[in-house]
C-alpha cells in the first residue's frame, strides 16, 4: 500500500530551484536510501515528507494518520529537558497516562476516599481506563525498548538526568536519532544516521533496520551502510528523482546502464532534429526559389513537429566532481613512521598501553577503534602536539606531514571562503579562484563566509589547502565525513595514485575496502595489525573467535580481583551464577554493573572529544569523572564476586 505519493513536486529556497518535478512513491515497509550530491535537495525533501516545510508546486499527499519519525528535527523544548525525557519523547502521551495514574492510586490510598464507597468506585473505573490505555499504547514495554536502542547505539545512560543542551552535537545526534527509533513509526525519515557512530554503533543500526517493520528513508553517503540497509534507491540529480529497485550496488550498475541507453536515445532523437532542421532550411531555400507556397506549408508542418517533440536533456556521463590532485614534493625515506611501546595516561586510566607500528613509504593504512579509544591521542602524538608518558616515537629522514584534523567551520568572523584560501594557501586572486573551481566554488561561493560553510564544503576547502602543501604523509581523521558520494569516490581515486603515504583514521567500511592496505586496530590501548582491507579484517577477527569488547573489560576486571585473592577467576556466565549464588541480590548487582559500564563507555567517548578539542581542565575533570565510576565498578564487581556459589 502506497504510504506517500508525490507528483511534479517544485520547491525553491529564496530564488535558488531545488526540487524541479520530482516524482516519487513510498510504500508500506520499503527500505529506501536517498542518495544524490550535496545540495540536491535531500534533506528538502525529508522535510517536505515530514511535513515541516510545504512545496510550492505539485502533489505531495501522505496516508492520513501516518506516524513518521524524523531525526534531524529537534524540537524547540528538547534544549531544556532532561536527556531520558527526550529519549521517551515519543512517549510523552504514555507519562501523561502514568502521572494520571500514579495521582489515582494516591487519591485511593487516601482513606477518606476508602470510606466512600461510590467515590472508589469511580475512582477505579478511572484507573482502569488510564491502566488500559498504558498497556495498550506499549506503556508497559517503554523502559525495554528504550534500554534496546540506547545499548545499541552506545549511549551513557549515566547521561539521563543531564539537561539535553549540554551535551555535545555528537551526543545530541545520537539521543535524538534513539528518540526516533524507540517509539518505531511506520514511517522512519534519518538524514545522515551514522555520523558520529563508530564501526559497532552502525553495525548495529543496520542490524536494526533490516529488522525494521515499517518502511524508513535514508540520507546517507555510506556506500557499505546503503548496501546493507536499502533495497530501494532514490536519486536526486537536477531536481528531479529517479528510482532504482536494488540496493546500493545495484544502483550504480543500473545507472552507468540507464546513462548509456539515454545517450543513446538522446544521440538518436539528435540526427532526427539535425535531419528535421535541415529539411526545413531546404523547403524553405526551394520555395522561395521556385515561388511555390506549398514547400513553405511543408516546411512550417515540419516546423511545429519539432516545436511538440519533448527534447531529451543531454545525460551527463561525467559529472563534475572535486579534483583532489594530491602530489608530494619530496618523498621521505623508506622507513617513515616507528613507534614502539607508546604510553599515555590521563589519571589513572591508560589510553594508550604499549602501542606500537611502523610505516614504510607508499604504504596506505587505515586505523579503527571504538569512539574513545585513543586513535585521536595516537594522531596529537605522532604529530608532537602532545608528549607520550612512554615508548619512542621516531620519524623517517624527510617525513613532511600534512595533517587533516575532524574539525568544524570557524563560528566566528566575516572571511570569506576566498580571503581565507588566499591567505592560509598563499595564492593570488585569480590563481585561488581557478584552485577553488576544481573544489567546486564557482561565481558567488567563493564570497560565502567561511563560518556558514556546510561540512562538505569545509572539508572539500581544508582539503584543497592539504592538497597546496605537498606533503609525503598524511594523517587523516576521519577524511570523507561530510563529503558527498561523488567527492568520496574522488579522494579515494587520488588516494589511490598518491605516491606517499598515508594513515587515516576512519569508519567508512568502502573507504577502507578501495584503500586500505594494512588495517590496525586500537583496542586497550595496543594496536593489532592486520594485512589487507576492511573484509579481510572483518574474516581474521571471525576466524580469531575473539570475545566481544564489549564484554572484555569486565572479564578482566573479575580475572584480576580473582588473582588478586589467590584463586582462580570464576566463571564469566552472570546468569549461571545467578542461578547458583542467585537470588534477587546477584540480579541487582548485575543490572549496576551494566549500567556502570554504560556510564564508563559514555565518559570514554567524551574524553576522546575532549582530547581532540585540546580542553585541558575538561579533561581533568573527565578523568576525575572516569576514576570515580570505574572505582564504583570496582567495587560492585568485587560485591558480585563474593557472592556464594
Amino acid at each position: 500500500m502506497m504510504i506517500v505519493n508525490i507528483q511534479d513536486l517544485k520547491k525553491y529556497h529564496a530564488a535558488q530551484l531545488v526540487l524541479d518535478g520530482a516524482t516519487l512513491q513510498l510504500l508500506e515497509g520499503e527500505k529506501v536510501g536517498l542518495i544524490g550530491r550535496n545540495g540536491s535537495g535531500k534533506s528538502t525533501l525529508l522535510r517536505l515528507i515530514a511535513g515541516h516545510e510545504q512545496p510550492d508546486e505539485g502533489l505531495l499527499t501522505v496516508r492520513k494518520e501516518l506516524t513518521i519519525g524524523y531525526l534531524p528535527q529537534i524540537p524547540a523544548e528538547f534544549e531544556a529537558m532532561r536527556v531520558y525525557d527526550v529519549l521517551a519523547y515519543g512517549y510523552r502521551e504514555l507519562l501523561g497516562v502514568k502521572a494520571e495514574m500514579a495521582a489515582l492510586e494516591a487519591r485511593m490510598s487516601d482513606p477518606d476516599a476508602a470510606a466512600d464507597f461510590a467515590a472508589m468506585e469511580r475512582l477505579l473505573r478511572a484507573y482502569a481506563s488510564a491502566q488500559e490505555r498504558f498497556e495498550q499504547g506499549g506503556g508497559y514495554e517503554m523502559e525495554t525498548a528504550i534500554d534496546q536502542v540506547a545499548e545499541g547505539l552506545r549511549l551513557d545512560r549515566g547521561l539521563d538526568g543531564r539537561r539535553f543542551g549540554s551535551l555535545s552535537g555528537g551526543e545530541q545526534t545520537r539521543v535524538a536519532l534513539a528518540s526516533q527509533l524507540v517509539v518505531r513509526p511506520e514511517l522512519l525519515l534519518l538524514d545522515e544516521p551514522t555520523n558520529h557512530l563508530d564501526l559497532k554503533g552502525i553495525e548495529w543500526l543496520e542490524s536494526f533496520l533490516r529488522r525494521y517493520e515499517g518502511a524508513f528513508v535514508v540520507v546517507s553517503h555510506d556506500r557499505y551502510f546503503l548496501d546493507a540497509v536499502g533495497t530501494k534507491m532514490i536519486e536526486l540529480e537536477d531536481g528531479e528523482a529517479s528510482t532504482y529497485p536494488t540496493n546500493y550496488t545495484g544502483y550504480v550498475k543500473e545507472k552507468e546502464a540507464r546513462l548509456l541507453r539515454q545517450f543513446a536515445q538522446y544521440q538518436e532523437q539528435q540526427k532526427v532534429i539535425k535531419k528535421m532542421k535541415e529539411t526545413i532550411r531546404q523547403l524553405e531555400e526551394w520555395g522561395r526559389l521556385g515561388g511555390n507556397e506549398k514547400f513553405f506549408k511543408r516546411s512550417a508542418s515540419i516546423r511545429k513537429a519539432l516545436e511538440r517533440m519533448d527534447v531529451l536533456k543531454r545525460p551527463a556521463l561525467d559529472p563534475k566532481t572535486a579534483a583532489f590532485a594530491l602530489s608530494i614534493q619530496d618523498r621521505s625515506g623508506q622507513r617513515v613512521l616507528d613507534f614502539e611501546g607508546v604510553a599515555k595516561r590521563f589519571g589513572e586510566r591508560a589510553v594508550l598501553d604499549g602501542a606500537s607500528g611502523s610505516l614504510l613509504y607508499g604504504e596506505k593504512v587505515v586505523l579503527l577503534g571504538d569512539n574513545g579509544s585513543g586513535k585521536t591521542t595516537l594522531f596529537r602524538l605522532l604529530l608532537g602536539e602532545a608528549e607520550p608518558d612512554g615508548g619512542r616515537i621516531e620519524h623517517g629522514s624527510r617525513v613532511d606531514v600534512g595533517y587533516l584534523a575532524q574539525q568544524d567551520p570557524p563560528a566566528e568572523g566575516k572571511r570569506t571562503v576566498l580571503d581565507y584560501f588566499r591567505v592560509e594557501g598563499a595564492y593570488e586572486e585569480g590563481e585561488a579562484r581557478g584552485v577553488l573551481a576544481r573544489y567546486l566554488f564557482y561565481g558567488g561561493d567563493v564570497f560565502k563566509p567561511v563560518a556558514s560553510l556546510s561540512g562538505g564544503e569545509w572539508s572539500r576547502l581544508r582539503l584543497a589547502l592539504l592538497v597546496r602543501r605537498t606533503p609525503n604523509l598524511l594523517l587523516l581523521d576521519e577524511p570523507t565525513n561530510h563529503l558527498d558520494i561523488a567527492s568520496r569516490e574522488a579522494l579515494e581515486e587520488a588516494l589511490e595514485q598518491y605516491p606517499g603515504t598515508v594513515l587515516a583514521i576512519s569508519h567508512d567500511r568502502y573507504f577502507i575496502n578501495r584503500l586500505a592496505q594494512r588495517v590496525w586496530e586500537l583496542k586497550r590501548g595496543r594496536i593489532a595489525a592486520y594485512l589487507g582491507n576492511y573484509e579481510d579484517y572483518r574474516a581474521k577477527r571471525a576466524d580469531s573467535a575473539e570475545e566481544p569488547v564489549e564484554s572484555v573489560d569486565a572479564k578482566r576486571a573479575m580475572t584480576a580481583w580473582a588473582e588478586a585473592q589467590g584463586g582462580a577467576a570464576r566463571p564469566a556466565n552472570r546468569k549461571t551464577e545467578a542461578a547458583q549464588g542467585g537470588g534477587k541480590r546477584a540480579e541487582q548487582l548485575e543490572r549496576e554493573i551494566a549500567a556502570l559500564e554504560a556510564e564508563l563507555a559514555g565518559a570514554d567517548e567524551r574524553l576522546s572529544g575532549l582530547d581532540a578539542a585540546g580542553d585541558a581542565a575538561g579533561l581533568a575533570a573527565g578523568w576525575r569523572e572516569r576514576e570515580a565510576l570505574q572505582a564504583r565498578l570496582d567495587a560492585l564487581l568485587e560485591a558480585w564476586m563474593a557472592l556464594e556459589p
